[in-house]
């Protein structure tokens, strides 16, 4: 699997092999390897989720400070 398909590309044909297999009448043979490329799939969007969350917090970091931006509960 290229890592040039975008999130967007992998999230429609991960959602498409979701589909397909909950259907139930997909051969035994092919579904693993549906199976397989949805894991696949699912671990490019993970990576590209994390290079994102990284590229986010060095962005929110660049003055060199680590900031808190935890969600406080108002009392």
């Amino acid at each position: 699997m290229a890592d040039k398909v975008s999130f967007e590309e992998a999230m429609k044909k991960l959602e498409d092999i979701v589909e397909r297999l909950e259907e139930g009448d997909v051969p035994l043979e092919e579904a693993i390897s549906i199976y397989r490329q949805g894991m696949e799939l699912s671990k490019l969007c993970h990576d590209k989720l994390k290079d994102v969350e990284e590229q986010l917090t060095q962005i929110l970091t660049e003055d060199g400070k680590k900031e808190d931006f935890s969600i406080q509960e108002e009392e």
